[in-house]
């Protein structure tokens, strides 16, 4: 939506051209915890990792929903889930469980 000024030029909203990172809110859980439970992914996030571990050296922030609780946020380095979430993020939002195999993390 552009706005008109005084002499009636053309002015830009910041909202018009800005593309800021979709924020992903919820109380932080342990990715233990999701372990072989039906959830809902609704957001996504891969930035660099304030401690990387993995290969890739970056994170991954999931916004969720299971079990009839508000949205929640798990973060993981797990190369397989950000491997699969840049492969089908654009899938989002969908259902699936996080399942352990070995010492890897991913959806099935």
């Amino acid at each position: 939506m552009k706005v008109l000024d005084l002499k009636g030029r053309k002015k830009k909203r910041f909202s018009d051209f800005a593309q800021e990172p979709e924020i992903l809110s919820g109380d932080k859980v342990p990715i233990e915890s999701l372990l072989n439970k039906e959830i809902e992914i609704t957001g996504h996030r891969i930035s660099a990792s304030k401690y990387p571990k993995n290969k890739s050296g970056k994170c991954l922030t999931l916004q969720f929903i299971a079990e009839g609780k508000p949205p929640r946020v798990v973060f993981t380095g797990s190369d397989v889930l950000i491997d699969q979430i840049v492969k089908y993020g654009d899938q989002v939002p969908f259902v699936t469980v996080i399942k352990k195999i070995d010492k890897y993390f991913t959806f099935t």
